[in-house]
């Protein structure tokens, strides 16, 4: 890939970053926070957090700070086991996101508590599910996510209801269970906006019709470790011979694989599908260490 094209993607992937970020500071500061109803994951931690350390130890720090603050050693394990592209957008997206919600002033545009759960997890999924979509994330959970889908082959979907469990039980016990409740319709809210966006899935099947199926796999093989089935195929309308290419990979590597097909075959054909579990070597530690030393050869 000439260096003009990495330098165009970077680019793209700032852009999208900071566009990220500004939605979920907007959702936040303009929503959730002044209704005091909580984010998901780092993000409601942070929050809550804030609001914590300001009624009972009279501390006044910013969400925006906590959530830089909080996000620091998750970024570290992104770099060192996750891969440091990823980590890089991941945490540029942080950084923005801490500006924003530092510098944009909270304002109550509704008094409806309803209204602003709602309007605020709407608003903060579309910047997250456009994030994903780019092959980026909103950091935090999405991070380690990656690790332990990494790591074991298993969803972090139970962690991650676990975590928002948590502060749905701190917030109703110091402050109101109105509140508690209200998270709940909020974080429904966005994992639907997410799921339209992107998807929420951890794992996703991927099939690829091609007719330049040496060159396809040639090029996702430079780009990641994972195994393709290739089975002989015929268009039903054209008649034409063509390679079905199937592949499990993570939601995180949605966007790399579309972007190296359509490169390599822009007339290839994708069909991704959900995928609720997967059985045997789905990647492997030692599959993890091939890929980041292929990637660190790569970027030398």
């Amino acid at each position: 890939m000439s260096s003009k094209i990495v330098y165009k993607e970077y680019a793209k992937k700032t852009a999208i970053a900071i566009i990220a970020a500004l939605l979920n500071a907007i959702g936040m500061n303009f929503f959730l926070i002044p209704a005091q109803v909580y984010a998901a994951g780092l993000n409601g931690v942070a929050q809550l957090g804030s609001d914590m350390l300001r009624d009972s130890m009279n501390i006044s720090i910013s969400t925006g700070l906590l959530v830089l603050l909080l996000n620091i050693p998750v970024a570290i394990l992104g770099w060192l086991k996750v891969g440091k592209s990823f980590t890089i957008f991941s945490f540029l997206t942080v950084a923005f996101m801490s500006f924003f919600l530092i510098v944009i002033p909270e304002v109550q545009v509704s008094n409806d508590i309803l209204l602003n759960a709602i309007f605020g997890a709407l608003i903060a999924s579309v910047g997250i599910g456009l994030a994903l979509k780019f092959g980026i994330s909103t950091g935090g959970l999405d991070i380690l996510a990656m690790y332990i889908t990494i790591k074991t082959g298993r969803s972090f979907g139970k962690y991650f209801l676990l975590l928002n469990g948590v502060i749905i039980i701190v917030a109703g016990f110091a402050y109101d269970w109105t509140f508690a409740l209200y998270t709940l319709i909020s974080l429904y809210v966005q994992s639907r906006v997410i799921d339209i966006i992107h998807t929420r899935h951890q794992k996703l099947t991927v099939m690829i019709m091609t007719q330049h199926s040496e060159t396809v796999i040639k090029a996702i093989h430079e780009n990641m470790v994972r195994g393709i089935t290739v089975v002989d195929a015929m268009g039903g309308y054209s008649k034409q011979d063509v390679a079905m290419l199937i592949m499990v990979i993570t939601r995180y590597e949605l966007y790399d694989i579309t972007h190296i097909v359509g490169e390599f075959d822009p007339k290839a054909f994708i069909n991704v599908m959900e995928t609720s579990s997967v059985f045997g070597d789905f990647r492997s530690e030692a599959d993890q260490k091939l890929a980041m030393a292929m990637y660190k050869n790569k970027m030398m």
